[in-house]
């Protein structure tokens, strides 16, 4: 059931993670946006427990990130760049919910913590399960926090990606769980 004390935690819906067009970090095949409905459910069924994070670009990139950018840099841009910006249908469902800002892959940490009321219950979606959703799961999970993963609102930098990571956080049941959106909505109204 979705506890009154639990929070959806929107991992990354932006621009740069949705436009295959022209962005090389993109979901595959349109993955981004077949994850839509699921998320706009979820996030009006969390009301005004939902918190949203957006990856930016490190300034400057330190350590390993001085040469992972070296090849992506063209995402080397400052935070207020439109390509980080929110999808419009994201940044609509937003106004007036916390927004973390992160030049890190995992969102888990104290800003995120402040964002959800210090809660020990967390669900999450967004993009991308690979990389950022993964990191923040197990962040959050190591830590003694209850995740649950809607895995449905979800979408990998490539679907290969997406179910190998799906895999990857069921191997760490309890501690995170694997669900769909069907699921949480359907245990909300059981309540």
């Amino acid at each position: 059931m979705i506890n009154d004390d639990e929070w959806l935690v929107v991992i990354d819906r932006q621009e740069v993670f949705a436009h295959n067009e022209w962005s090389r970090w993109a979901c595959s095949d349109g993955a981004y946006y077949q994850t839509d409905k699921n998320y706009t459910r979820l996030a009006k069924a969390y009301g005004n427990r939902v918190a949203y994070t957006r990856y930016i670009a490190p300034q400057p990139p330190k350590g390993a990130w001085v040469e992972y950018m070296k090849d992506w840099s063209e995402f080397l841009v400052a935070p207020d760049d439109p390509m980080y910006d929110l999808t419009p249908e994201t940044a609509e469902l937003a106004k007036g919910h916390p927004i973390v800002s992160l030049s890190t892959y995992g969102k888990w940490g104290p800003e995120l913590q402040t964002a959800v009321e210090g809660s020990q219950r967390i669900a999450l979606c967004g993009v991308a399960t690979d990389a950022c959703v993964l990191q923040t799961a197990l962040a959050a999970a190591d830590q003694g926090i209850a995740v649950r993963l809607a895995a449905d609102a979800c979408a990998g930098s490539t679907l290969e990606n997406h179910k190998l990571a799906i895999d990857t956080m069921a191997l760490f049941t309890p501690l995170i769980t694997i669900t769909d959106t069907d699921s949480l909505l359907r245990e909300r109204q059981a309540d």
